[in-house]
């Protein structure tokens, strides 16, 4: 299903899994520009590429959204027109973190409102809060709201990493449902898996790791590189889910040695820089970004348009 949060209520007798699958290549989708101020008729193009070319999911707002510059305004609207122009079609997982509890809370409850089938919710950046810091910030967060929660765990950008242990008292709350794991320790699959059970939803944030990922029990990828090659990556997220009946071994490999040069490109320089450069050679928006981001160099764009062409996109 995908008729958004407001199904969830009274959902406490049924696991979130049985009410709502999220898997495969779910593009974490990049927020256009145009003279500083976000451009919806690019974004509409955009959401339109991504779902066109079966990706299994959108979310509106993260990182490779560039959150951290958009305001509160930009933000909610963006989840908005993101769920109005998929109509449907595909599951929303809504950026709603902040390393203000207040304000994440806020915005989960926006985008639960504003019917997203899930929010994807960060560790708090900066804080530096303690274990029992972060089990109270999502825990605060689930009291104050109905909405599926994804934890986002990615200590390369919030210098802080939550534990499996910290996992597993959070998963006994109702709204949480899963991880993006974004730690590039691929071990850490193997004990979550052992904690934590199947039913506990494992999603990777790192591209380059996703055929490893998946073998050990991941069902996903939040995606940057499928922002440029849905298609691919949807395919090669069918493949290599071991849960699919349509898994093929050759064929995951295949589409990973295809995938991997533009998994490279896409963070030679800060994401989403390069992916921006990639969708303007695509045609689907401007490559602009907000400061303190900047566009990429000559040399950083020889190097994705190599990666471009070898994946055949352009």
């Amino acid at each position: 299903t995908c008729e958004g949060s407001n199904s969830f209520r009274g959902f406490e007798s049924l696991s979130l899994r049985q009410l709502i699958m999220f898997y495969g290549s779910i593009p974490a989708v990049i927020t256009p520009f145009k003279d500083n101020e976000v451009d919806y008729e690019a974004l509409t193009k955009v959401l339109e590429y991504l779902i066109g070319n079966n990706s299994n999911g959108l979310v509106p707002c993260g990182t490779t959204g560039e959150s951290p510059t958009l305001s509160h305004e930009e933000h909610k609207k963006i989840v908005e027109e993101t769920i109005r122009i998929n109509d449907k079609r595909v599951p929303i997982i809504a950026g709603t973190g902040s390393n203000n509890t207040l304000e994440a809370i806020e915005f989960t409850n926006h985008a639960e409102k504003a019917g997203a089938d899930a929010a994807l919710v960060v560790t708090p950046y900066y804080n530096k809060p303690t274990q029992k810091g972060l089990y109270e910030h999502y825990k605060s967060i689930c009291e104050n709201s109905n909405i599926p929660i994804i934890i986002y765990n990615i200590p390369g950008r919030s210098v802080i990493d939550m534990t499996i242990d910290t996992m597993v008292e959070l998963s006994k709350l109702k709204n949480i449902i899963g991880v993006k794991d974004a730690t590039g320790d691929l071990n850490r699959v193997d004990e979550t898996l052992k904690k934590l059970g199947k039913d506990f939803l494992q999603l990777t944030g790192n591209d380059d790791n996703a055929l490893e990922f998946n073998k050990r029990g991941g069902e996903g990828a939040i995606s940057v590189t499928a922002n440029i090659a849905p298609k691919i990556c949807s395919d090669f997220q069918n493949f290599s889910n071991l849960k699919n009946k349509n898994a093929n071994k050759d064929e995951a490999e295949r589409l990973n040695k295809i995938l991997q040069p533009l998994h490279h490109a896409m963070f030679v320089e800060s994401n989403p820089s390069p992916v921006k450069y990639a969708a303007k050679k695509l045609g689907l928006c401007d490559d602009a970004v907000r400061l303190p981001l900047v566009k990429v160099t000559n040399n950083t764009k020889d190097i994705i348009n190599k990666a471009l062409e070898s994946a055949k996109l352009v």
